[in-house]
């Protein structure tokens, strides 16, 4: 579904430019659940937010369902289509508060993909359904707890019919007795065999849903495996040190 090679990243500050990603490669195949997981700073959301090319790569590239859309041979590349197939769902829930709930997942459907705007609603209202918020597409955000606007977020995302969804800490802003519907419905679509990249600390969702696990630390993987490997007998020595800080607390 995407490949990644030798990723670099770097932004430039008062103090000069700074390498974020250091040469990242990587493939996440059709179906696959891949949860990227690390300390904070590490690059984990600036890889998820290259994938989509909300930042734009220094070097490397990327390819998309065989298409590449990053690097020397990406000629062309519609941004806004390769955005379209990749549903990203962020730590902020960024609905706009003027619009329903029905109206925020009905708008990029008809403007951008054209739709109906009755076959739109319809779906949204499906999804809607499937989340458990259907009585809820006449309310407004303000009106939704963080678990309800998260939940309705990646609602909207599911309405573009997305080939890939990009989850970047997705239930990092909620209360604790929020984080659970989130992370139930994440599920749900990964039962579903939707292909996924997950940025989260929440590592029981990495250890049950994942096919694979990706650490990353100083801009680089440092250990890639199965959940199971990685929890129980990771390799890397940084590694080692994140997972018995996290465990133990």
């Amino acid at each position: 579904m995407i490949s990644v090679k030798d990723l670099h990243k770097s932004f430039h500050n008062a103090a000069g430019d700074v390498e974020v990603l250091k040469g990242i490669s990587t493939e996440i195949k059709d179906g696959e659940k891949v949860v990227i997981i690390g300390p904070s700073g590490s690059g984990k959301s600036t890889f998820l937010r290259c994938m989509n090319l909300l930042e734009e790569p220094t070097s490397g590239s990327i390819e998309f369902d065989g298409q590449p859309i990053a690097g020397p041979d990406a000629k062309n590349v519609s941004i806004d289509r390769i955005r379209a197939q990749m549903g990203m769902v962020f730590q902020q829930f960024n609905l706009f508060p003027h619009m329903t709930v029905e109206e925020n997942i009905t708008m990029a459907p008809v403007m951008i993909r054209k739709q109906n705007k009755s076959d739109a609603i319809a779906r949204a209202h499906e999804l809607l359904k499937m989340v458990g918020l259907e009585e809820k597409a006449g309310a407004y955000p303000r009106q939704l707890s963080g678990g309800q606007q998260q939940r309705v977020a990646i609602v909207r995302a599911l309405a573009m019919d997305p080939k890939m969804m990009l989850f970047d800490e997705p239930t990092s802003a909620l209360d604790p007795e929020m984080v659970g519907e989130v992370l139930r419905v994440m599920e749900a679509l990964a039962d579903k065999g939707m292909t996924m990249a997950v940025v989260t600390h929440e590592m029981n969702f990495a250890r049950h849903v994942a096919n694979r696990i990706l650490f990353v630390d100083d801009g680089q993987i440092l250990e890639e495996n199965t959940p199971d490997a990685f929890f129980d007998n990771p390799q890397n020595p940084r590694a080692q040190d994140f997972l018995s800080k996290i465990i133990n607390t």
